[in-house]
């Protein structure tokens, strides 16, 4: 087979625990393909709570008005921990005081991407919000996230660069049609909504990789 780039375009937002799911699953699907094609993987900002307030609000406040009662919450939360255990992910939404606006995250996010650091930063947003309760709202916080992913930060989130770009990028993503996460596009092609399974983004990768026209997966 004659190596092929696919790009892979993963919307998705830091406070979402599905889009951690899906994260690991993907770098699993990854995996298995190997060497045998190249992909460029790209995260893309979406927010889940695009009015939350600047400093985010209270955990408990917002689950209740998301979803009526903590009942509710529980039941989905139960879900994850199976999912995550599955993806050695130790979720921990015990330590989570502060549902954040995650605006400024996005922008460390796009920043990362121009220093070819985007999955460490992701990856450490995930595990600082998921498992130590981090308040990735916070501008301070972030810089301290950007550190542990081998990236200076502090001069750019204390500035305005990247506001543009990020609010042109979710625009992107909901002429796209996108209205929730994780959504993974690869190729421009095929869209994977939800954490699926690490089989069905293999079997995209591969079909797009010998040239197979796919449809639209939700």
């Amino acid at each position: 087979m004659n190596e092929r780039t696919l790009t892979v375009d993963v919307y998705s937002d830091v406070i979402c625990p599905w889009c951690y799911v899906g994260k690991r699953r993907l770098e699993r699907a990854l995996q298995q393909v190997g060497n045998a094609v190249k992909i460029r993987v790209a995260w893309r900002p979406f927010q889940l709570n695009p009015t939350m307030p600047k400093d985010g609000m209270d955990r408990t406040t917002y689950l209740e008005a998301k979803f009526g009662n903590l009942d509710t919450f529980k039941e989905m939360e139960q879900r994850l921990l199976e999912a995550g255990s599955a993806e050695r992910i130790q979720f921990a939404f015990e330590k989570i005081v502060r549902t954040p606006n995650t605006f400024h995250a996005h922008r460390l996010i796009w920043y990362a991407r121009q220093h070819d650091g985007q999955d460490a930063v992701v990856d450490q947003l995930f595990k600082g919000y998921f498992e130590k309760g981090l308040d990735i709202g916070s501008v301070s916080v972030l810089v301290e996230v950007a550190d542990r992913a081998g990236l200076k930060a502090a001069p750019f989130l204390e500035s305005d660069e990247g506001v543009a770009e990020v609010k042109a990028e979710e625009a992107v993503g909901h002429k796209l049609g996108i209205r929730g996460v994780p959504c993974i596009i690869v190729n421009k092609i095929c869209a994977i909504s939800g954490a699926q399974p690490v089989e069905t983004f293999v079997s995209a990768i591969d079909q797009l990789s010998t040239g197979i026209q796919t449809r639209v997966l939700s």
